[in-house]
């Protein structure tokens, strides 16, 4: 039966790894903390990125726009839903700007759903609020289906839909 690693064999092996790195003259990325409200997400498959910036507001807990390779650019926001605790995600594009309709906001919106984050080991668990450290991973879920199957889709001519989950890419200033 094969061995579970253990934290010091991890531990060892990212030494190695950095010890190797130095002696053969390169260096080793730094991943210092970012703030969830600076960081910058990116879906594999298809290159989608999601680039948060300050909510603004008490009912905003995090706002962010998703562009795609096309220059389509959606606006999304998070709020916490008052009736279940859990980080609710919203994006829309081309909606009426100030007071909008509910009907007019339907109209505009591209998914809607539960957002969760992801560390390093797999441990899922709900999106942070601003001003804590942005985790390794974001699940929007069943955003790619809404997506690909919203009207912007084929309008924007775009090929394929991202899935689900976004990697931490990088940190804005």
């Amino acid at each position: 039966m094969p061995r579970k690693p253990n934290s010091l064999s991890r531990h060892s092996a990212g030494v190695a790894l950095t010890l190797a790195a130095a002696l053969a003259g390169q260096t080793v990325p730094a991943f210092a903390a970012c703030p969830m409200e600076l960081a910058v997400y990116r879906e594999a498959g298809t290159g989608a990125m999601i680039d948060f910036r300050p909510g603004g507001n008490a009912t905003v807990t995090n706002a962010f726009r998703m562009v795609f390779d096309k220059g389509v650019v959606l606006e999304g926001v998070v709020m916490w839903d008052a009736d279940v605790p859990r980080p609710v995600g919203m994006l829309a594009h081309d909606c009426p700007e100030g007071d909008a309709t509910g009907e007019e906001l339907a109209a505009c919106t591209v998914w809607h759903g539960v957002v969760y984050s992801a560390d390093k080991e797999g441990k899922v668990d709900l999106m942070p609020p601003e001003r804590t450290d942005a985790p390794e991973t974001l699940i929007l879920a069943d955003l790619g289906r809404a997506i690909a199957a919203s009207p912007v889709y084929a309008a924007a001519g775009l090929s394929e839909a991202p899935w689900d989950m976004f990697t931490l890419h990088g940190c804005q200033e």
